[in-house]
């Protein structure tokens, strides 16, 4: 679970990629060091978990209350940034507690550095897309409109698709525990509906539509997480209670047993029972088959033909012995 060589992004980015903030996006915000998937079924849970988790974090009552505002939604991913930055180290260091008996924090230092990076990084982006769309709607300027709003568009598909990147791998705490991500997705997004219904703030929906799209996702999220680290402990022993270096090897990866030798390639090892020697004769029969005759007859010869006495003399007038 350390970092992969190729740096950051893998060597995913090149000067042509720079322009379409989508590539940009994957190569930052989903690093090569995360682990792959275990599974596709799990991949295709993760998916509808980052949906109901933007449906928690932005807010379908945005759309409802005032129509699609662009500095709401800012807002939104601000307060939904800053609550990530508060519950995302705390979440973690309640379970490294929990894993202190069967585990240390050093066997975990380096993916948990990792995953710190990768979200101090989100919310920077977030915040300077904030700071870039107020200095932008501010100004009289037009210049720096232009520019200004060119840049903003980028950074936009920029800071989009790096939410759905994060919400996905949930900033590359999968690299120090496979459930994790699920974890911090529940417990993200009840945060970010409590309040809501505890301050009986439904942002001018009636009462059912307010607990419905308030309280709709997190449920969503809860059930899709429960599913997951569910089907990660059936199928793979990876549960959340257990340290993650007291896990069993992930699949299709299975270390050398002590003192075994890889097979050399070309190379077939001997088949049958030790200190056997190979069977059957390796320089042909010793004896003839039952089908070749006898090996001393005479020649062929014609069938109405009576054949040569044995003793017959030689072509040069001698006899046989």
């Amino acid at each position: 679970m350390a970092r992969t060589r190729g740096g950051w992004t893998g060597g995913r980015l090149t000067a042509r990629s720079l322009l379409n903030p989508k590539q940009v996006a994957t190569a930052v915000f989903h690093p090569s060091w995360i682990p792959p998937s275990l599974d596709p079924s799990i991949e295709r849970l993760k998916r509808i978990r980052v949906i109901g988790g933007a449906v928690a974090s932005i807010g379908v009552y945005t759309l409802f209350e005032g129509g699609f505002d662009v500095t709401q939604l800012m807002e939104n991913a601000l307060t939904a940034s800053a609550v990530l930055l508060f519950i995302t180290p705390l979440v973690v260091g309640a379970m490294l507690f929990l894993w202190r008996r069967t585990g240390t924090v050093r066997q975990l230092r380096g993916p948990l550095l990792n995953a710190l990076k990768l979200l101090l990084l989100f919310v920077g982006c977030v915040a300077a897309l904030v700071v870039l769309v107020t200095t932008v709607n501010a100004t009289g300027n037009a210049l720096v409109i232009i520019v200004g709003g060119m840049t903003m568009l980028w950074m936009l598909g920029f800071v989009v698709w790096g939410a759905v990147r994060v919400s996905g791998n949930f900033f590359g705490t999968a690299a120090v525990h496979r459930c994790l991500p699920a974890l911090l997705a529940t417990v993200t997004s009840w945060l970010m509906a409590v309040p809501d219904l505890v301050t009986g703030d439904l942002h001018g929906l009636s009462l059912t539509l307010g607990v419905v799209f308030v309280l709709g996702a997190p449920v969503t999220v809860t059930v899709i997480a429960l599913v997951e680290m569910g089907r990660l402990k059936r199928r793979y022993g990876i549960r959340l209670k257990a340290h993650p270096a007291t896990l069993p090897p992930v699949p299709g990866h299975r270390p050398p047993a002590p003192g075994h030798v890889p097979p050399v390639p070309g190379h077939f090892p001997p088949t049958g029972l030790p200190h056997v020697p190979p069977q059957g004769a390796p320089f042909g029969h010793p004896y003839p088959t039952a089908g070749s005759g006898n090996p001393y007859a005479p020649g062929p010869h014609h069938p109405h033909t009576p054949p040569p006495p044995p003793y017959a003399p030689q072509p040069n007038g001698r006899r046989h012995p």
